[in-house]
């Protein structure tokens, strides 16, 4: 007895389970990809976040002491891609002993922002303070 081609049992896989293998495989590994870009992306965000928070810092902590506080606004290049502006307002005025206009001191609102382009956003890093300073005129 002679058995047909349909009556024997197959073995190995057929050309359609072997596409939809390849389909399935090929899907995982693209989003293992993205997946990954968006990591490493998300990693750069962070380390600019961090570069920028470094920068406000130095320039809040030198408000008023490489120069005189002067209510205002003052704005430049920081490098690197980064722009800083510094925001200084007016003072609450407090005196200290006597009256005397030598002893005028005012409590000055002050605060750094860094800015930098990514890609098509703005991002940016504010901090503030206050300072205690001789006032104008004091």
């Amino acid at each position: 007895m002679s058995r047909s081609h349909a009556d024997r049992p197959s073995s190995g896989f057929t050309l359609i389970e072997v596409v939809v293998a390849l389909a399935i495989a090929g899907l995982g590994l693209a989003l293992m990809i993205a997946a990954t870009g968006t990591g490493l992306g998300n990693a750069r965000t962070a380390d600019r976040y961090i570069a920028a928070t470094r920068r406000a810092q130095s320039h809040l902590a030198a408000l008023g002491i490489a120069a005189t506080l002067r209510p205002g606004e003052q704005s430049g290049d920081d490098g690197g891609g980064y722009s800083w502006r510094t925001t200084i307002s007016e003072p609450a005025l407090h005196t200290s002993g006597a009256q005397s206009a030598a002893n005028v001191l005012g409590l000055y609102n002050v605060g750094v922002t860094i800015s930098w382009r990514d890609g098509l956003f703005t991002r940016s890093v504010s901090l503030s303070s206050q300072r205690l300073s001789q006032a104008p005129g004091g």
